[in-house]
Parts: C-alpha cells; sequence; structure tokens
C-alpha cells in the first residue's frame, strides 16, 4: 500500500474524511484525550485554523485520505513561539506501512523550512508504535507524566518527545506562516 500512497497539502474541504479516521481514536482510544468527537463544522475550522500558520499533510490511496499529520503550537506564551507540536494519525487498517512515517517526514521538512527550532509530541504511554517513530526521527524521550490523563475508565500516563529541527540563533528569525513557502518548496518536500 505505502508505494501507491500519495502526499499533499490538506484542505479545509478533506475535513469530513479527515474526521472519519479521527474519530476512533477519540471513541476508544487514549491516543488523544478529547473525549468528544468534533462536529464536521467544528472540525473544518480547526484544520482551516492550522493552515493558517502550520502545515497539514494527507496520504491519499484510492482517491480517499488515509492518514494526516499537522503542527500546532505548543503552548500560547509569545516565547514558545519557536517550538511545535505534532500530531500524526493514520486509518487503523493501514498502520505499520509506512504511511505515518513518511507523513512525519513531510511536516518535519516543512517546518524547518518555516523556521521553527524545536518539535515536540505529546503520546500517550505506552505507545510502541509512536515511540518508534519518534525515535526513527531522532527524537528522544524527555519525560513521562504519569497518571495525567483520565480516559476510557482509567488514569493514563503521557510521555514527551522532542526535537531539535535546526540550531539556535540569538535572535531568531520568527517562523514563517506555512502559506507563504513557495509552490516549489512544497512540491519538493512532496518529491522526496
Amino acid at each position: 500500500m505505502h508505494e501507491s500512497v500519495r502526499y499533499r497539502l490538506a484542505t479545509p474541504a478533506d475535513a469530513d474524511e479527515i474526521l472519519e479516521i479521527y474519530r476512533p481514536y477519540v471513541e476508544s482510544t487514549a491516543v488523544t484525550f478529547e473525549t468528544e468527537v468534533p462536529s464536521r463544522e467544528a472540525f473544518r475550522a480547526r484544520v482551516e485554523h492550522v493552515l493558517e500558520q502550520f502545515p497539514y499533510v494527507v496520504a491519499e490511496a484510492d482517491g480517499q485520505i488515509v492518514g494526516y499529520s499537522y503542527a500546532s503550537p505548543y503552548r500560547s506564551r509569545a516565547g514558545f513561539r519557536w517550538t511545535v507540536e505534532l500530531s500524526v494519525y493514520v486509518r487503523s487498517d493501514l498502520r505499520g506501512q509506512g504511511i505515518g512515517t513518511r507523513l512525519f517526514a513531510a511536516l518535519l521538512d516543512f517546518l524547518r523550512m518555516q523556521g521553527y527550532r524545536n518539535a515536540v509530541s505529546v503520546i500517550s504511554w505506552p505507545n510502541e508504535s509512536s515511540a518508534r517513530l519518534h525515535y526513527h526521527f531522532g527524537f528522544r524521550c524527555a519525560g513521562i507524566q504519569l497518571k495525567c490523563g483520565y480516559k476510557n475508565g482509567h488514569w493514563c500516563d503521557v510521555a514527551l518527545f522532542e526535537r531539535c529541527l535546526g540550531d539556535y540563533p540569538d535572535p531568531p528569525a520568527e517562523p514563517i506562516p506555512f502559506s507563504s513557502l513557495s509552490q516549489e518548496d512544497v512540491e519538493r518536500v512532496f518529491k522526496i
């Protein structure tokens, strides 16, 4: 399946399909700590909001979206604006086929182009497949928070994974909005 998958930028029109990939993660896992599936309208607004500043990448097979990844602010305070939080989701029946790896690679490439310096992921713990993905890309586990989330009738731990995306100039240049990247830069990432 991995070879026949096409990767591209998400659009707000993809929100319904993306939501259907996200739905089972909300309803039956602690991969996300969201407990109610967002409405179609709310989810579309999320996609639109992310695209204002960050990359949102989808994987498509046979005309259907089968996975997605995106970045979002790590924290709301201004001093954290060079650090982003990453998310990646793949349709459950297609996990383990390299789709998440390719989504993650594209996401990291875009974030480097934008001038972000750090990437973090907060993952439910234990989560062997997610940990393996992060280690593959050079992330390190920066710590585990015990029983900090409650879902599906039990307390859950989370692990914080982090990775440097570039050097640390003083002062750093402002990250550029994703929409400011050239079409050539975007196409180059998808050709890799």
